[in-house]
């Protein structure tokens, strides 16, 4: 099996909108035949991966930090325990192919910036999502944008995140 990691909101007040999102994102991953790994939490969007995931063969990955052990998703097929949320973005990112940001806050961003970066230093060979709907993520994707420009940023690695605002342009771009 291939696997997908979605980095997402822990908010219970993100508008329901975007966990409806989540979840179509979610199971046309699960359609492509990736397990899924998340922050495996209760709370907000990453409740809305998870319960989607669970519909589906493969594995439902949650990465919790044992500090949040009161969160826990009850239909994970498994957790993995960490001591910090450091240690939770790598056991996030162990063994994936896919990775997904989804509509979400500083926390969302803090793991897809980290995940990008080491896609550029090599150390993850991962295709990188940007669910950008509502232009959510037009702000970096402008920024990234303006960091070519000024040649700070490569257009090669500039390339390597992929903005998509559509179910459509996502299930071409896993499939492809």
């Amino acid at each position: 099996m291939k696997r997908a990691v979605f980095f997402c909101s822990a908010s219970y007040t993100i508008d329901p909108k975007f966990n409806d999102i989540a979840r179509e994102f979610v199971a046309a991953t699960c359609r492509e035949g990736y397990d899924i790994v998340s922050g495996g939490a209760i709370k907000g969007t990453m409740n809305a991966v998870a319960d989607e995931a669970s519909k589906f063969p493969g594995e439902n990955i949650g990465c919790i930090p044992r500090f949040m052990k009161e969160l826990v998703h009850p239909a994970l097929t498994k957790v993995v325990w960490t001591d910090t949320m450091s240690e939770r973005k790598e056991a996030m990112r162990v063994g994936v192919s896919l990775a997904v940001a989804l509509p979400g806050g500083i926390g969302t961003l803090d793991e897809l910036a980290e995940t990008y970066t080491l896609m550029k230093l090599g150390i993850l060979n991962a295709k990188l999502v940007v669910v950008n709907i509502d232009g959510v993520y037009d702000p970096l994707r402008d920024l990234l944008d303006k960091f070519v420009e000024m040649n700070t940023l490569d257009s090669a690695t500039r390339s390597m995140i992929n903005f998509v605002s559509s179910i459509e342009e996502y299930k071409e771009l896993i499939r492809g």
